[in-house]
């Protein structure tokens, strides 16, 4: 698919000021399967789709562990994400053996930021169309960022990427003011209620998605599918409709409309009242 003749090398500029290769490597990232993150002060939690090509094949992984302390959820071609991920992987362990310390979470984000801006600098080279949601925790806390293939890194408290990520988003932004102080598994509950959101009906099982937590005392690792599923059942996510907080909402509203409703019939009864004394119709007053 070709818009014109400036998408044809990466390092064309339109005259509106845009480089289309970026741009078409940035749409990759939405058509990869939903990856989730979610933070709170002291955890990072992960979470990812796994759709497999066929019945036949299994699914591919989504999320990787780069360090006990970093890991990365992807959404977008999985190959350019395997290099990148063995990266940032490298990275940790040259720092670690230099410094004998873990690396910092903002300077390897820095450092995979600049690793893909060069690519959209070079006409030999081409954007990496992968999307990553960074999860790390440091000396100053847990951090979720998220890497774009235009180089561009932002910091975020709960973000989603990937196909049908806008209903996930929906969902967290009602609910990230809650996030801040959350509990582990409060933010896993609510990971999967964002992923249930990502599957447009289809019911949620622990065999189509991941969740992987990083915490103060807790290293980054996946959750087993059992422990996934019994929280599944635990938190009532097949059967239910509507997460708590938003049915609260929907419940307050739906009190709001009934006692505007009550005020507006009583005005009327007044107002036929005041009209019947002073004999007049309703209508005519």
């Amino acid at each position: 698919m070709f818009r014109n003749q400036y998408d044809t090398d990466v390092t064309t500029w339109s005259p509106a000021g845009r480089l289309f290769q970026v741009e078409y490597a940035m749409e990759a990232v939405k058509q990869g399967s939903a990856a989730i993150g979610l933070r709170s002060k002291t955890h990072v939690v992960l979470a990812c789709v796994n759709k497999a090509n066929s019945e036949l094949s299994s699914h591919q992984k989504k999320i990787f562990k780069v360090d006990d302390h970093i890991g990365v959820a992807i959404a977008g071609l999985t190959a350019d994400g395997r290099v990148l991920s063995r990266y940032m992987r490298s990275e940790c362990i040259n720092y670690s053996f230099t410094y004998e310390s873990p690396l910092p979470v903002g300077r390897l984000v820095v450092q995979l930021a600049d690793k893909a801006q060069v690519c959209t600098q070079r006409s030999w080279k081409r954007p990496y169309g992968v999307g990553l949601l960074v999860a790390g925790l440091d000396e100053s806390g847990a951090h979720l960022y998220y890497n774009c293939p235009s180089g561009n890194y932002f910091e975020y408290q709960a973000f989603a990427i990937g196909s049908r990520s806008q209903a996930a988003k929906t969902f967290l932004e009602r609910r990230f003011e809650t996030f801040q102080n959350s509990s582990r598994d409060d933010l896993i509950k609510d990971a999967l209620f964002a992923i249930r959101e990502t599957l447009q009906g289809e019911k949620l099982k622990s065999s189509i998605c991941t969740v992987t937590v990083l915490g103060v005392g807790e290293p980054f690792h996946v959750l087993d599918q059992e422990t996934v599923q019994g929280l599944i059942n635990a938190f009532e996510m097949a059967g239910e409709e509507a997460p708590p907080a938003a049915a609260a909402e929907e419940g307050a509203a739906a009190a709001e409309e009934e006692g505007a409703s009550a005020a507006a019939a009583a005005e009327e009864g007044a107002a036929a009242a005041a009209a019947a004394e002073e004999g007049a119709a309703p209508m005519d007053i």
